[in-house]
């Protein structure tokens, strides 16, 4: 599922979208369990590499377009400073749309 993952959120950001998690594990065919695993596996991921996290791109349904609270949780734990969630989430969005974009005009 972890390609799949991928690839779906990479869409995500070069079309500049964000997705609800229970949409993404539809998509996915997995259930929202198994996929906010996987997106904290994706999270430790990034943050090792330095890169965006790409689960910043999930919205929670009830969370006004911000992940989850699980998602704040993790990024706190990995070290990321989420005081601000609402900028957080903008900065993390906005270098991800950007290297979407930055793919998508170097194909």
């Amino acid at each position: 599922m972890s390609s799949d993952l991928a690839a779906r959120l990479r869409s995500l950001a070069h079309a500049r979208q964000t997705i609800t998690y229970g949409a993404l594990a539809a998509d996915l065919g997995v259930r929202v369990a198994t996929l906010t695993g996987a997106l904290e596996q994706m999270m430790a991921t990034d943050t090792a590499q330095g890169d965006p996290l790409r689960a910043a791109l999930c919205e929670g349904r009830f969370d006004h377009g911000l992940p989850a609270r699980g998602f704040f949780l993790a990024a706190a734990r990995l070290g990321h400073d989420v005081t601000d969630p609402v900028a957080f989430v903008a900065a993390q969005r906005s270098a991800l749309w950007q290297a979407g974009t930055e793919a998508r005009s170097a194909s």
